[in-house]
């Protein structure tokens, strides 16, 4: 099978001044060709680290795909890197990546430096794809077998993601016309309200029993739960369909509704699914989430068919007030409780006139109260079927405690409209 190293190099992404975005989606779009990725490498900005970086790099795999270090100024070292394996004996101008720097230097008024022209100048030893988005081309360096012990081929990008992006359509076509490659399938399933663990102890007999080419992956999100990820190298894109298919279905009545989606998904969209179309629709009172439930619901395209509004009652007056909430209910029962969580999602679907609601009241922190530990959530959930509520703890900073008190009430809101 065919491999792949992604590297970025920079040391902003090193210091943590950048999140590295380039490397997941370079590695996603390789998967969906048909290549292993075997390593991801992050380098600095030093010339001969990056030279033996990629050698090694090169020594391991077919191919190679560097992210960044391609710019005007003199820190940028990388191209001078890049020619020092490749054999290059000196730098050529390519006209068509000249041209592309000219066209956007006079679309926002600026003459032509010299620092600019050299964008345009690569090692005599590339091969060029002309980066249409950008100033820095990308560079192209095919190896022989006896270089590396294997053909291989390295491709460098600019760094700056829409330009990296933009690029990759052009790199997989140049890796298809160039290497034959496997099949590689797979297949997700999505679950929500289980602990890695606990879900690893349930499914432990269905996992053993998986064939040897079969691999299963563990995949947690705050925000989506615990993706499942089969996975198969090779073999019959339709033969391996199947059986991924059925090994599935093998686990899906050990985990019932715990499985909101069989194919890489989120709570909100799966909420939409269960919603659109049938006339039922969904509001939410928002405090210790203060507003993360509707920016979610909201996020899914075609939401306005569904999704009436929200109140953010942070205050205690706006509970009162706006979603009705009687005032000794808060008084006997303090904020954070089953009965304000239940009287919000009460109140809210009265006010909007919506099928279900949901709502939070919670503390995400940094304090909490001699009840209510940090971390503590009370979800209420209203339906035709009635009120439920739940409460939840857990134990992160403010912002993923929010995120996951978010994500509960949505888990929460979906099974209470499966089970309507």
């Amino acid at each position: 099978m065919t491999t792949a190293s992604v590297c970025t190099i920079g040391d902003e992404i090193l210091i943590g001044q950048i999140v590295d975005t380039n490397s997941s989606a370079i590695a996603r779009a390789l998967q969906d060709v048909g290549i292993k990725v075997e390593d991801m490498v992050s380098i600095g900005d030093d010339r001969r680290v990056i030279i033996n970086t990629l050698k090694r790099e090169l020594k391991k795999n077919s191919i190679v795909i560097v992210t960044g270090g391609l710019g005007p100024t003199k820190d940028d070292i990388t191209k001078a890197a890049l020619a020092r394996p490749s054999g290059s004996k000196g730098y050529v101008e390519h006209p068509g990546q000249l041209a592309v720097v000219h066209d956007i230097l006079a679309s926002r008024g600026l003459d032509m430096l010299e620092s600019n022209r050299l964008q345009a100048s690569v090692p005599d030893t590339c091969e060029v794809i002309v980066n249409a988005l950008g100033t820095a081309p990308i560079m192209v360096f095919r190896f022989p077998q006896e270089r590396f012990g294997h053909p291989a081929t390295l491709y460098s990008l600019p760094g700056v993601p829409h330009e990296a992006l933009g690029a990759l359509p052009q790199i997989m076509e140049d890796i298809r016309a160039h290497n034959a490659l496997d099949a590689i399938y797979h297949k997700s399933i999505m679950t929500f309200g289980m602990a890695e663990s606990a879900l690893a102890e349930k499914i432990a007999p269905w996992e053993d029993s998986l064939p040897a080419d079969m691999h299963l992956a563990y995949l947690p999100n705050m925000l989506t739960g615990v993706k499942l990820r089969l996975s198969i190298y090779g073999g019959r894109k339709e033969d391996e369909e199947k059986r991924i298919e059925e090994a599935f279905a093998r686990l899906k009545p050990l985990l019932g509704d715990k499985i909101y989606a069989e194919q890489e998904d989120d709570l909100q969209h799966a909420i939409g699914r269960l919603l659109r179309g049938t006339g039922r629709t969904v509001s939410c009172a928002e405090s210790c989430t203060g507003g993360t439930i509707a920016a979610l619901l909201t996020s899914v395209p075609g939401a306005s068919e569904y999704f009436l509004g929200s109140v953010t009652s942070y205050a205690i007056a706006v509970k009162e007030k706006v979603l009705g909430v009687p005032p000794e209910v808060i008084r006997q029962n303090g904020v954070v409780s089953s009965e304000v969580a239940a009287a919000m999602a009460e109140g809210v679907r009265r006010l909007t006139g919506s099928t279900f609601a949901v709502a939070t009241t919670g503390l995400a922190g940094p304090a909490g109260d001699e009840n209510n530990p940090v971390g503590t959530v009370w979800i209420g959930v209203s339906g035709p079927a009635g009120t439920q509520t739940f409460r939840k703890q857990y134990h992160n900073d403010r912002k993923r405690n929010i995120e996951r008190f978010a994500a509960a009430a949505l888990d929460f809101l979906r099974l209470a409209i499966l089970n309507s």
